[in-house]
């Protein structure tokens, strides 16, 4: 009866315009005056959710993230990126989704990525004739891959959501995200490359500029790229934990945006702080309210009710998987991605552990789930962004959206059903 009632009253909540955060934290509060036990209950487990000590690389991979934003890095990126295949077919598209993916490595966030890279390689491409649906779908796409680098908050919330469950180490899941994040953007350059020779975009006339010239971008913007080599090589080499990686990265961004490229100024400082306190409150009280609500999963034993039903459908791991892929999609649509992380986590890994899933396997499926749910309404805050920068309608957006959407899933099943995309890395250093 309370586990109906949990259900039922989170959907409603999320039904009618209740804030994610809030639906849970409310669900919760009526489960538990519905099954009698004292209200209290529920915020001792918030409490006792948000004190963690690996919860202090959350703020500082956040407001890393945010001084790379504020701080000119993507300008320089972008040019690096244009320098290697602006001359090639649709190169501003190519040149797009490079320039995300390394944006990617440096801030970790999807949201940042298209906002810093969008807000400069949209107009451009618009300008230089390229439809603006085009360019908001490569964008949206491409920085989707921040989510898997090894500068993403996100992976530290999945450490934390299988607790109890699994041991996952923070140095495993960020070297598991390296060879998708490589797949990803190879599909990403397939999908722009596709649909870009279809539609007859230009090519950069005077082809390819030269590697001195490669070489010169590549150097301008190798101080920003260096936040991933430090952050690898300092926890491998034991030089920091992967928590204090996440202060060396702020150390770092500071001092090259303000010593080295000279580009952040003080409004912009300000607002950088702004935002990753934000970003990071938000975040915070998720992770406090889901600890309630998963206290309340695992006492009506959702996790065990969830896999039964799967296994009335299906025993073989491949339709298992396929199921949670789709499960986990769905939500990711109107869930925000922390939100999916810490719900589903404690649901549909013991599921995937006991049909032969690694978990480290399994943190880069529902990442790269969740970020898919960040470019899909209704939720969709990626594509918002994008289609605000570009001046377009979602609607026209998504009607052109299906080869994009198929190379990410492309990359989604490959991840899943070949375990040594994302686990053949982190067995090198075990």
């Amino acid at each position: 009866m309370e586990l109906t009632i949990l259900a039922v009253s989170f959907t409603l909540f999320l039904l009618i315009g209740v804030p994610v955060a809030f639906a849970i934290g409310l669900s919760s509060v009526v489960t538990i005056i519905a099954a009698g036990l004292p209200v209290a209950l529920v915020f001792q487990k918030m409490v006792g959710g948000m004190q963690v000590f690996s919860f202090l690389a959350i703020p500082f991979f956040v407001f890393a993230g945010e001084l790379m934003l504020y701080g000119g890095i993507a300008d320089r990126i972008v040019r690096f990126a244009n320098s290697l295949v602006g001359h090639v077919r649709g190169g501003l598209g190519m040149s797009n989704v490079l320039g995300c993916t390394i944006f990617g490595g440096v801030a970790g966030s999807p949201l940042a990525d298209v906002s810093a890279i969008g807000s400069v390689m949209i107009p451009l491409m618009k300008k230089e004739g390229y439809d603006a649906d085009y360019a908001v779908n490569v964008t949206t796409h491409a920085s989707l891959v921040g989510a898997i680098m090894p500068t993403s908050h996100n992976l530290i919330i999945f450490t934390l959501a299988t607790s109890g469950i699994a041991s996952v180490s923070v140095l495993s899941l960020m070297l598991a995200g390296l060879m998708p994040a490589i797949l990803l953007t190879v599909c990403n350059l397939a999908a722009a490359y596709w649909v870009a020779v279809r539609r007859g975009y230009p090519v950069r006339a005077g082809g390819f500029v030269g590697w001195t010239v490669v070489l010169a971008a590549f150097l301008a913007s190798l101080p920003g790229l260096m936040v991933v080599v430090i952050i690898l090589v300092g926890i491998l080499s034991g030089a920091f934990t992967a928590t204090e990686s996440a202060s060396i990265a702020v150390a770092w961004a500071l001092l090259i945006t303000t010593l080295v490229y000279r580009s952040l100024s003080w409004t912009n400082f300000i607002k950088a702080c702004a935002k990753a306190c934000k970003t990071t409150g938000v975040v915070l009280l998720l992770i406090g309210i889901s600890a309630a609500f998963g206290y309340f999963m695992a006492l009506y034993e959702v996790p065990q009710i969830t896999g039964e039903l799967m296994k009335a459908v299906s025993d073989k791991p491949w339709v298992i998987f396929l199921m949670i892929n789709l499960l986990l999609f769905v939500l990711g649509t109107f869930l925000d991605m922390a939100a999916t992380i810490l719900i589903c986590t404690p649901i549909f890994l013991p599921i995937a552990m006991q049909f032969g899933m690694d978990p480290i396997q399994f943190g880069i499926v529902i990442l790269i789930n969740c970020a898919l749910g960040l470019n899909t309404p209704p939720v969709g805050s990626v594509q918002f962004v994008g289609c605000a920068i570009g001046g377009i309608s979602v609607g026209q957006v998504m009607r052109t959206i299906a080869p994009f959407y198929g190379a990410l899933g492309v990359c989604l099943l490959l991840v899943t059903y070949i375990p040594a995309f994302s686990l053949w890395l982190p067995s090198l250093v075990k």
